[in-house]
């Protein structure tokens, strides 16, 4: 991990730019998920359907209460359990995130990674950054940075080999009981 390489991919997801990451799953593509132009370039680049809303790194929890409405005891609980990790927690939105970043569903995505390089980076850059795979949507995500497609990247942090063998869970805890979106690295039974 290569600090100078860390500070200068935290300023540009700062000024708007696009970052390719390593994550404890495959690589992602780093965004300012505050930022609504840079979001539009995320969804141009990867061809994903606006109507599919893109999840988010943090550096810890405490972030939480500026993202998300109410954090609920089963988010604790999952919370406590697995992160940092590989689970994606589902939360209502504040209504205040860009509209484009949640799709118009009124629900956030949101990790903490345990990869030290995604760890750093959301941290240096100090806002939540976007955590959707680097490629084109449909298309399989990529587990080193030669396998990646995408055009109009401003930085890519080449850590070697991600362990690419398989996605995040997804948990939506607006639902009671929560419900499993996909099924992935974290094993959860409910």
């Amino acid at each position: 991990m290569n600090p100078n390489e860390l500070e200068k991919a935290a300023k540009i997801i700062l000024r708007g730019g696009l970052v390719i990451y390593p994550t404890e799953t495959f690589y992602g593509l780093g965004a300012n998920a505050l930022n609504k132009k840079a979001i539009e370039k995320v969804f141009e680049i990867k061809k994903r359907p606006l109507s599919k809303p893109i999840s988010i790194i943090i550096a810890d929890r405490s972030w939480l209460k500026e993202l998300v409405v109410e954090i609920p005891k089963i988010a604790v609980t999952l919370m406590e359990k697995f992160w940092p990790g590989a689970l994606t927690i589902i939360f209502k939105a504040n209504p205040k995130l860009p509209s484009n970043l949640i799709a118009g569903t009124g629900k956030i995505g949101i990790r903490v990674s345990s990869h030290p390089v995604a760890q750093k980076l959301v941290s240096l850059a100090n806002v939540p950054i976007t955590a959707t795979s680097a490629n084109i949507s449909g298309k399989p995500p990529p587990s080193n940075v030669k396998s990646i497609s995408l055009n109009r990247i401003n930085f890519i942090i080449n850590e070697g080999s991600a362990p690419g063998d398989i996605s995040s869970t997804v948990i939506d805890i607006t639902f009671t009981p929560p419900l499993i979106l996909r099924k992935g690295k974290v094993k959860i039974t409910l």
